[in-house]
């Protein structure tokens, strides 16, 4: 396998990562578990190191400029999310015009991660789609 290959694959396990620990942060909000909400936050963080990685060795493999933007808008969501739940702390969901802003900034970097999964083939764009559509109705849900 080479290198792109290796990039491709590493893409999609990432967006099934991302994907799956949002699952699984929404279903302890359900549960109301805080703590263990918090620390898969935390964890969906660390999701940033490998995302630089893929922006960075992008242009040797000639992605179109929707990568660079998926992967940007991901990037974007996840500052963002630092930003406001755990370094600022503020409490944000209380106000419409920011919680819109979020849920379009959560959408749009999520839904490109799709994208950076289907580099891989369609073998690992499919699962990555129902990720996220189950990603989609927990969100819904557990809002």
């Amino acid at each position: 396998m080479g290198l792109r290959e290796k990039a491709n694959v590493l893409g999609a396990v990432l967006a099934y990562a991302i994907f799956i620990t949002i699952i699984l942060i929404f279903i302890v909000r359900l549960m109301r578990r805080p703590a263990l909400e918090h620390g898969l936050g935390q964890a969906l963080m660390i999701a940033a190191v490998p995302l630089v990685y893929l922006l960075a060795v992008a242009p040797s493999f000639r992605r179109p400029a929707i990568y660079y933007v998926q992967i940007g808008l991901m990037l974007a969501f996840l500052l963002a999310e630092f930003l406001l739940d755990y370094v600022l702390k503020i409490d944000f969901r209380s106000t419409r015009w920011m919680v819109i802003a979020y849920v379009m900034v959560f959408f749009s970097g999520t839904g490109g991660m799709i994208g950076v999964a289907s580099q891989a083939g369609r073998a690992w764009t499919v699962p990555a789609i129902v990720l996220f559509l189950v990603m989609t109705a927990l969100a819904f849900i557990q809002r």
